[in-house]
């Protein structure tokens, strides 16, 4: 039986070895290769550990002894899918290890399996700012898988798509605000951009960010400003062409 545990770690204990790989928190390895292939299988049994603690609190029993991580992982998203979409309240207890599996899931289309109920069972407004919070004080893998989840969490949302709505396919409107957490998006991520040394987490928060000035309110004007004129001189072309769309969508 596939429980909480993973082995004998629990979901939280494999989030802090993934996490103490990437920061420090272990011996040093002279092979580059092998830190690489540690990190790959610890970030992998992390995000097995986030899913299987999702499927443990929905009473969710997939047994595949033998499977590899990723494999049993994607086996547990699959089932735990119509479970939390069906269901018309989701316990508060899912909330966390829910958001953790979407951001510890490396694809970036199948994250989308625990946003989605994540979304209908706690409200966008709470999804965003739990994103941002990975966004502000999570590791660099974390951020990254921020910026995935958070494509999803912007997803329309449908009345006939989940149980979690009333009969006449309201729900009360504050559980979908999104404006604040938008803009303390917009804020964060563009620090996280000029502290970061991490190429690739550059270019995440940066294909995520809206390319009008008007997005931005007046108190992020300044730091817009400076982080537009970062991306005109980064070395990664993609942040350039990001700029770009910004300058040209200033002149049209």
């Amino acid at each position: 039986m596939l429980t909480a545990a993973v082995g004998s770690w629990s979901w939280y204990e494999a989030l802090r070895l993934a996490a103490s790989r990437r920061t420090g928190g272990s011996a040093p390895v002279q092979n580059a290769a092998v830190t690489d292939k540690a990190e790959d299988t610890d970030r992998q049994r992390a995000f097995l550990a986030c899913a299987a603690e999702v499927a443990r609190l929905l009473g969710v029993d997939v047994d595949a002894p033998g499977t590899p991580a990723m494999r049993r992982a994607r086996n547990l998203a699959h089932a735990v899918r119509r479970p939390l979409l069906e269901s018309p309240r989701l316990a508060d207890e899912l909330f966390a290890p829910l958001m953790a599996a979407a951001v510890h899931d490396p694809d970036p289309s199948f994250c989308r399996w625990f946003v989605e109920p994540a979304l209908y069972g706690f409200g966008r407004r709470r999804v965003l700012e739990a994103l941002v919070e990975y966004l502000r004080s999570g590791t660099d893998a974390e951020r990254a898988g921020a910026t995935r989840a958070w494509y999803w969490a912007g997803m329309p949302l449908r009345a006939d798509r989940s149980a979690a709505y009333a009969p006449d396919g309201t729900r009360a409107a504050s559980l979908d605000a999104s404006q604040e957490a938008a803009e303390a998006w917009m804020e964060v991520s563009m620090r996280v951009y000029a502290e970061t040394t991490d190429a690739e987490l550059r270019y995440h928060v940066m294909r995520m960010r809206p390319v009008s000035r008007e997005a931005y309110p007046p108190r992020l004007q300044n730091l817009f400003e400076t982080t537009l004129n970062a991306a005109r001189a980064d070395p990664d072309g993609d942040n350039r062409r990001w700029a770009g769309d910004v300058d040209r969508a200033g002149s049209a």
